[in-house]
This record gives structure tokens, C-alpha cells and sequence, in this order.
């Protein structure tokens, strides 16, 4: 942790020395530029958090994409190591036929068919292969037939593992890059410790709904409320932190609901209400790349995963988030 609050003070000095020598570039000399205002910190942070909500969201969906890659690998090593079973077998088959043809002129041909590299090769060669039974030709056609079989499953195998790890090194990309932001609006806020731009609430450790909600909508609420507190973690679903999306998606779970994982795929569940026709329950979405989710809890209040470094909190839509409101969507 030292060494993260070394690097982070570190960035801090390069961006102060980075000011002056900008500033030194269009200002007389002797003319000191002038710091950044807390008004434009809190545009910059702003921004940031928008930006860094709607990287999170894309880091969820290509983790789905990810994950949905490994479960067809899974499938493929199986079916994989059924194919190499029956192949196994078949072979031993196919070699009983060359013991069995021991003393026939066409041992030389029986045994090369077990090493053939082209598995189409076997039925030409099985075709002057007169003495076998019709039963063991098609043993040897199922044999070459399997061969077949398991070149492409090891081919498509490798195809899919291989659009797997593109997949992760994607994720990490994203990830560093969401982690570079955050990183940002850490340091902005270490410079001006009063500017911030999202209107902080009541986060105290667990807790319980009190509102008019009632059905579903109270039973995901009662969730929601038992988390506050802990923290957000990118990319999180519980039980010991979320991300925004995370939180609602497990909050409507336990009312028997079942949501996507993306702010984006949430947002098209359901039916959308209006700012002014919001009911305790429904999710709440904002930015115009809907980056960001909550829930409306009542008396112009939600419950949210803020972002990194936070906790779960209760806060106002007046303001900052009343601004970003994009709409509301009742599951």
C-alpha cells in the first residue's frame, strides 16, 4: 500500500511540474501558471467517473464473453476425451485385424493403417483389403471416421481456448485502463480533498429498508439495504463488495428476478418509467452510455455501488445525479 501511495504522490509531483512547464511554454517568464480551480477539478472529476463507469460495464460484458468461452472449451474437452476413448478402441479393433492377418499377403497394409497421417487414406487402403469381414470394414470406417473427428475437435479446441485468452488479455486491458482512471480521480481529489462531485450518503454498515416499497420490489430493496457498507469492487457480484450493476442484479435475484449482468442489458428489461413516475424498486440509469445503475429507494433517494473506493450508500438524486438521470426501468 506504501508503495501505491509513493507512486500516487510521485504522479501528483510530475503533475504539478507538468503545469509549470506548460506554462511556461504561453505565459511571460516569471509568470507562475495558475493551479487548477476546484471548479475544474470537479468537471475532471466528473468526466472521469463517467468514463471509468462505462469501461467497468464493458469489462463486465466481455468477462460474460469470457467466461461463456471457457464453458465451450469445458464441453469441447469433453466430447474431446470421449472421441479419443472410442478412437482407442477402435484402433485396438483395427490392430486385432492385422494379428489376425498374420499370414495373409496383406499384413504390410493392414499395419500401415495405423499410422496413416491422413485419415482418408485408411479407406483407400482398406479397399483392397478383400479379406475383411463387412463387419470389420465398417470397424475400420468408424475408424477413420473417428480419426476425423477428433482432428477437428482438437482443432476447434484450440481455435476456442485461443479466442479465450485473446478474451482475458482484452479484460486485463480493460481493466488496467479502468484502474489508470481511478488512479486519476484519486489524485485529483489528494489535491483538493473537498471536491467532489458526487453528493456522498449514508453508507453505515448493513441496515434495513423502512420505505412504502412493497412485493418484489421490497424484497430486493431488503437486500440492497442489508448490504450498505461494503465496498464497491469492480467487477463484483458479492457477497463482499459490488459494482453498480452488480448490486442490483443480486438485489432483484433475491426477489426471484432475474437481471443481466450490464448496465445495458438492464436497461432494456422491463418497462421505463419516467423521473416523476418512479416507485421504490426500479433501476435507475444514468450518463448517456447508461454506465451507471441503482435503485430508487423513495423520497427522491437510491441505493447504490458508487464507484472504487466507496461503499454502498443511500444518496439524494438531487444535484449531481438528478443531472445524469437518463430513465428508470421497473423489472
Amino acid at each position: 500500500m506504501a508503495d501505491k501511495g509513493g507512486r500516487r504522490a510521485a504522479r501528483r509531483i510530475a503533475t504539478g511540474l507538468g503545469f509549470v512547464a506548460a506554462g511556461s511554454l504561453v505565459l511571460p517568464q516569471g509568470i507562475a501558471h495558475a493551479e487548477p480551480t476546484q471548479e475544474e477539478v470537479e468537471a475532471k472529476l466528473q468526466d472521469l467517473h463517467e468514463e471509468a463507469s462505462a469501461l467497468v460495464d464493458e469489462y463486465n460484458a466481455i468477462q460474460e464473453e469470457y467466461e461463456a468461452a471457457k464453458q465451450k472449451v469445458e464441453e469441447i474437452e469433453k466430447q474431446l476425451g470421449d472421441e479419443e476413448e472410442r478412437y482407442e478402441e477402435l484402433r485396438e479393433k483395427v490392430a486385432g485385424f492385422a494379428s489376425a492377418a498374420y499370414m495373409s499377403p496383406d499384413l504390410e497394409a493392414v499395419s500401415t493403417i495405423l499410422s496413416v497421417d491422413d485419415p482418408s487414406e485408411i479407406l483407400e487402403q482398406s479397399a483392397d483389403l478383400s479379406y475383411l469381414s463387412e463387419s470389420q470394414r465398417a470397424e475400420l470406417e468408424e475408424f477413420s471416421n473417428s480419426s476425423e473427428r477428433l482432428i477437428q475437435l482438437k482443432e476447434e479446441n484450440e481455435a476456442l481456448l485461443e479466442e479465450a485468452e485473446d478474451k482475458k488479455k482484452e479484460v486485463e486491458d480493460k481493466q488496467k485502463e479502468v484502474e489508470d482512471k481511478i488512479a486519476e480521480q484519486e489524485d485529483l481529489l489528494a489535491q483538493f480533498p473537498g471536491a467532489d462531485p458526487l453528493t456522498q450518503g449514508s453508507s453505515s454498515a448493513g441496515g434495513s429498508y423502512s420505505g412504502p416499497a412493497s412485493g418484489n420490489a421490497r424484497t430486493a430493496l431488503d437486500y440492497a439495504y442489508a448490504q450498505l457498507g461494503k465496498p464497491y469492487i469492480w467487477g463484483g457480484t458479492g457477497p463482499d463488495g459490488f459494482d453498480c450493476s452488480g448490486l442490483t442484479m443480486r438485489a432483484w435475484g433475491a426477489a426471484g428476478v432475474s437481471l443481466p449482468r450490464t448496465t445495458y442489458a438492464q436497461a432494456t428489461v422491463g418497462s421505463r418509467v419516467s423521473y416523476d413516475s418512479m416507485q421504490p424498486g426500479d433501476l435507475i440509469f444514468f450518463y448517456p452510455e447508461l454506465g451507471h445503475v441503482g435503485m430508487y429507494v423513495g423520497g427522491g433517494q437510491m441505493i447504490h455501488a458508487p464507484s472504487s473506493g466507496r461503499t454502498i450508500e443511500v444518496v439524494s438524486l438531487s444535484g449531481y445525479w438528478s443531472q445524469h438521470f437518463q430513465f428508470a426501468v421497473r423489472p
